[in-house]
């Protein structure tokens, strides 16, 4: 009996111990989870990526005298595309590029199609290939191409598609602030999406970013380029409610021109009304002076 008793304690002791420590093992706060050490973060821009992007150097003077190759594989000056005094489109963009350049100069077509403006007659659309490798062969594809796509009778001698050689596309690339970087793990230019408008000069006068370039901002910016030698009294007078942002390349309501138009409307309105009412005290004061003389 006593021997039982004594097995029955041990067992009733070891059964609480373990449910001591196995208390005592929950009642610990646990260690903490082993996490890695963090990567970089998701805003980090790709290295290579930091050398590509736009300058703006809104006034500045391209090189006039830069030799190209045209579509036709003559040899051609820059120049030679701004001595009809009409605006110029530039696209700096690579003619076997997989996606991007591709969509820019779609997404310039579509806003093109939307203007009144006629290329050869309004403004003339120089697209440059800053892939020193590709041939006028690339380039006639590509206008032919732009053609097709923008289908507006006599379009033909205002649409210039080239190559080059890497020094004059490099000296044209950074007259306009356009930075690009060949990668060569993949064979393939990074570049920005943009488009330059030049006055008839040679001077850069606008950047519009994106793939798709809104209509009136394209139309006001090859206005603007030509300080309304084209256009309509209403583009002028929408440059003057509309201010061109850098920022964004993009053209918003200048609050500013719109408080004055308001001011002058204001003002305008009320000396309206002063006239108004001092012709009707003179025809009353008449009225009464004719009553009182018996005039009638």
């Amino acid at each position: 009996m006593n021997a039982l008793l004594r097995r029955c304690g041990v067992s009733i002791l070891t059964t609480g111990l373990l449910v001591a420590g196995a208390a005592s093992a929950y009642a610990q706060p646990s260690r903490p989870i082993m996490v890695p050490p963090p990567g970089k973060a998701a805003t980090d821009r790709v290295p290579i990526l930091r050398e590509v992007g736009v300058d703006q150097k809104l006034d500045q003077q391209i090189p006039l005298d830069l030799v190209f190759t045209d579509s036709t594989g003559k040899d051609v000056r820059i120049g030679d595309y701004f001595t009809s005094k009409r605006p110029v489109v530039l696209a700096l963009v690579y003619y076997e590029c997989p996606m991007l350049c591709q969509q820019v100069l779609s997404g310039l077509i579509g806003s093109l199609e939307a203007l009144t403006f006629n290329a050869g007659r309004e403004f003339d659309v120089v697209a440059v290939s800053f892939d020193p490798g590709e041939t006028p062969a690339l380039a006639t594809e590509k206008r032919q191409f732009f053609l097709k796509r923008y289908r507006r009778p006599g379009a033909e001698p205002g649409v210039h598609f080239l190559t080059g050689r890497e020094e004059s596309i490099k000296q044209l690339a950074a007259s306009v602030g356009f930075r690009y970087v060949y990668d060569p793990a993949i064979d393939q230019f990074a570049h920005p999406a943009a488009i330059t408008v030049l006055t008839p000069a040679g001077h850069v006068s606008r950047y519009l970013f994106g793939l798709e370039f809104s209509p009136r901002d394209l139309r006001l910016a090859l206005v603007e380029a030509t300080s309304g030698k084209i256009g309509t009294p209403l583009d002028r007078a929408l440059l003057y409610c509309y201010h061109y942002d850098p920022a964004n390349g993009r053209y918003g309501l200048a609050i500013i021109n719109l408080v004055r138009l308001a001011g002058l409307g204001t003002v305008g309105g009320l000396g309206a009304f002063i006239l108004l009412t001092l012709r009707r005290e003179r025809r009353q004061d008449s009225a009464v002076s004719q009553t009182a003389t018996g005039i009638r």
